[in-house]
């Protein structure tokens, strides 16, 4: 069967990259005893995916990781045992059943939720009048920015790409005024929020510094703003007694 696994990347571990992510879930599924599948062939391998691999220094309250399974207890028991193999930094979120049919989670990918605040030393000297700027450069009817690519540059539009975009409000982590927006995200159009950000700067005549904000996943969703979560179900533990007894 099919599972779809949601967790959190905070504190140290947002300075993990993503194949070193993927070798400690490995590491980690294996000590919580899950009865996860292996490829077949010489070299078997854990049938595992992830949704878009976050940027090394970001940290995230959403990202999502598939596996196969031949056998489970309820979703609380798995998250419950698989927290307790998690180090500190990594917090499992849900664990829920997908059905048969369900696209993995890399594939349904196309919206992620951000919030951006400002590193201590980096706040500008006026954070509302910063804010009012920022509200100018999100009302314009386009912001086009010039993209470098493999093939050269080319001129994009990102304001399409942005669905929604507010600030002001305290982000929980942080306790700090935070910049929120949802844009693009997956194979086609992947907008990063750093990218939006510079070009913010831009248009307030500065130029955006390395570090000057840290930035945080919240969510990921597939299509029509779907959370990845939403396309499977928890687990009871009733529905484990009545197979058992299958």
């Amino acid at each position: 069967m099919k599972i779809r696994i949601k967790f959190a990347k905070q504190g140290a571990m947002k300075f993990i990259g993503h194949l070193d992510v993927m070798r400690y879930f490995q590491k980690a599924i294996r000590r919580a005893d899950v009865d996860i599948r292996y490829s077949e062939g010489f070299s078997p391998h854990q049938i595992m995916s992830f949704a878009a691999p976050l940027g090394v220094g970001l940290t995230s309250n959403g990202e999502y990781l598939d596996i196969d399974v031949h056998s489970t207890d309820s979703s609380r028991e798995m998250v419950d045992r698989l927290n307790k193999a998690m180090v500190e930094g990594f917090q499992i979120l849900s664990y829920r059943r997908l059905p048969e049919e369900a696209k993995n989670a890399m594939s349904l990918v196309e919206t992620a939720d951000y919030t951006l605040v400002f590193r201590d030393g980096y706040e500008p000297e006026d954070l509302e009048e910063f804010f009012q700027s920022l509200k100018s450069f999100y009302d314009q009817e386009s912001i086009v920015v010039t993209k470098k690519t493999k093939k050269g540059e080319r001129e994009l539009d990102l304001k399409p790409l942005i669905y929604k975009m507010k600030w002001g409000e305290v982000q929980r982590e942080s306790g700090k005024p935070c910049i929120f927006m949802r844009v693009s995200t997956g194979s086609s159009d992947n907008l990063k929020p750093e990218m939006v950000m510079e070009a913010c700067f831009q248009f307030m005549g500065k130029e955006l510094q390395p570090f000057t904000f840290q930035v945080q996943r919240e969510e990921v969703y597939g299509p029509d703003f779907v959370p990845l979560e939403d396309f499977g179900a928890e687990i009871e533990a009733d529905e484990v007694s009545n197979e058992m007894c299958i």
